[in-house]
């Protein structure tokens, strides 16, 4: 059996990306009972919120599905209580050092996955004690690593230094996406935007417009003094250059930045003041469709591709 589907108790080894603002509990639910693993985000939401969406999430679905958590973030301690409290199963952490947490959590019972974006923090993963990573790639929206490393090096890389399974990220969201990732040797996939212009998502209509109309070239990778995000190309985003035109301090780009920045984009669709995350891929991703209807078009797409690529001939 694939180890990522043994491991979560899932049917296909698809994760569904814990994006904040995006990932609420309809998305993660609606994954869940499609087949995958549905993930709700933490890092946008009070603790008190996040309670919430747990329980509706424990009442949308009765399958697995687990807590995004950037450890990063405020309010860390307060969460990983809620989660035990609610019985959550599965934790993602990210934007961390994995060895804070895990232990604890482990005690508890709960599976723990971190994300990376290099070989040299999958082995600090692996010997804190996790029971799979996430590789994500320089392809991924949102925050990325400040590597660079792209999915197509990364997933190979990774896969030589450690032995617990191997979740692929970034710039995956079809079924051939899927099937290349695996045969770098990933053993799941873990999809972010292309669950990000779902039905689903909590993500505001303005927001998944943009990602449905984004074209090749028209994200970068900005912010790396403060962390790195991939980013739509608006208005924002070129008061972003504009400023650092002038070799800006780092105060001076928390200070463009302000407050709630992702939250104005994604969830209010603020398209023009707004910070708009969202991965290369967009280009490829031309419809707003349900959850069911993406997994089962991955899975179509990814057995049609494997018989077409067994009758490949050099």
């Amino acid at each position: 059996m694939n180890s990522i589907i043994k491991l979560f108790g899932i049917q296909y080894p698809i994760i569904q990306g814990g994006m904040i603002w995006n990932s609420g509990y309809k998305l993660a639910s609606a994954v869940s009972n499609a087949g995958g693993l549905g993930i709700i985000g933490a890092g946008s939401m009070y603790p008190d919120v996040l309670r919430e969406h747990i329980q509706k999430c424990k009442k949308a679905t009765n399958k697995p599905f687990g807590v995004n958590v950037p450890m990063l973030y405020p309010n860390v301690e307060e969460i990983i209580n809620i989660i035990i409290e609610e019985g959550v199963k599965i934790v993602f952490t990210s934007a961390g050092n994995p060895k804070t947490w895990t232990a604890f959590l482990k005690e508890k019972g709960i599976t723990v996955v971190h994300v990376v974006s290099s070989s040299v923090f999958a082995l600090k993963a692996q010997d804190a004690g996790v029971d799979a990573v996430v590789a994500e790639g320089f392809e991924a929206g949102g925050h990325n690593g400040r590597e660079e490393t792209t999915t197509l090096t990364l997933i190979p890389m990774v896969k030589q230094k450690i032995s617990i399974p191997l979740i692929a990220a970034g710039g995956i969201a079809t079924g051939r996406g899927m099937l290349a990732a695996m045969a770098l040797g990933a053993d799941g996939v873990q999809v972010g935007s292309r669950f990000a212009a779902s039905v689903e998502s909590s993500a505001h209509d303005n927001f998944k417009e943009v990602i449905v109309n984004v074209k090749e070239g028209d994200t970068q990778l900005t912010l790396k003094e403060l962390a790195p995000v991939r980013l739509v190309k608006n208005k924002f985003f070129n008061d972003v250059q504009e400023l650092y035109a002038k070799c800006p301090t780092k105060e001076e780009l928390v200070t463009l930045l302000g407050r709630a920045r992702a939250k104005r984009g994604m969830f209010e669709g603020d398209l023009v003041e707004g910070e708009l995350e969202i991965g290369q891929i967009a280009g490829l991703i031309t419809e707003i469709q349900p959850v069911k209807e993406i997994i089962d078009t991955m899975i179509a797409e990814f057995k049609q591709a494997q018989i077409e690529i067994g009758q490949l001939q050099f």
